[in-house]
């Protein structure tokens, strides 16, 4: 019997993965420990050789991982990801329905918050796109890896947030306005792989193809996601 498996993971994963990993345990006796962090650092500590059984990161972070030989090839897809908007409960809710109406909320909103990672290197170019990255640059607001932007969102020190769906929609004090509109929309794949330190490898690959099987769809949804083999539909909404 394998010991306790031990996994690093960022936070936009960190709640469907506990689901995940109790469900797993319950029905195979195999324990899991993962530790939810920020992105970067996730990929940091991972990289600097730190001991896991298997690491859970954004599916190109993940794949530099494999390429520098800290994890093993052969990455198993998990949920496909997309990024919402929120404000602070009972302030209004400006019209994002559109890339014009969005842009113009954007520029409207005192503060701005988004993450490092993926879906802040996408907000960023978006900026950059529309001509207002200059505008808005003193207004943006980066929150310390492992503290949601949500978080910052609730307690009025950001007005217009921006983060994965599943890390909005379970805070309490902030208003999920909705999915990025078309044209904006960003997923993100997450992704898992074998630590290459990990002697625990078959365990491992066992533990991923049932997160990855059908019988893991459910919870995936749950936690406003969806399964990597299918396509997200963009209008759904929390």
């Amino acid at each position: 019997m394998v010991g306790t498996l031990t996994g690093i993971s960022s936070m936009a994963t960190r709640a469907v993965l506990a689901e995940l990993a109790q469900a797993y345990t319950a029905r195979t006796g195999v324990q899991t420990a993962i530790a939810s962090v920020g992105g970067v650092d996730a990929a940091k500590r991972v990289a600097a050789g730190e001991f896991f059984d298997v690491v859970f990161l954004a599916s190109d972070a993940l794949d530099k991982l494999i390429a520098a030989g800290h994890v093993l090839p052969g990455r198993v897809d998990l949920v496909r990801s997309p990024v919402a908007l929120a404000v602070r409960a009972g302030t209004p809710h400006p019209d994002v329905s559109s890339e014009a109406a969005l842009k113009q909320a954007v520029l409207a909103a005192p503060t701005l918050g988004y993450s490092t990672g993926p879906s802040g290197n996408h907000l960023a170019a978006l900026f950059e796109r529309w001509g207002i990255a200059d505008a808005v640059r003193e207004r943006v607001v980066v929150p310390p890896p492992g503290v949601p932007v949500g978080q910052l969102v609730a307690e009025g020190r950001v007005a217009l947030g921006f983060q994965q769906l599943s890390e909005l929609m379970s805070l309490p004090g902030i208003d999920v306005l909705g999915l990025l509109p078309a044209g904006t929309e960003f997923i993100t794949t997450f992704s898992a792989g074998v630590a290459a330190v990990s002697p625990n490898g078959d365990a491992v690959r066992a533990m991923l193809d049932d997160m990855a099987s059908p019988d893991a769809d459910a919870a995936k949804q749950r936690h406003g996601m969806a399964p990597a083999r299918d396509g997200f539909i963009q209008e759904t909404t929390p």
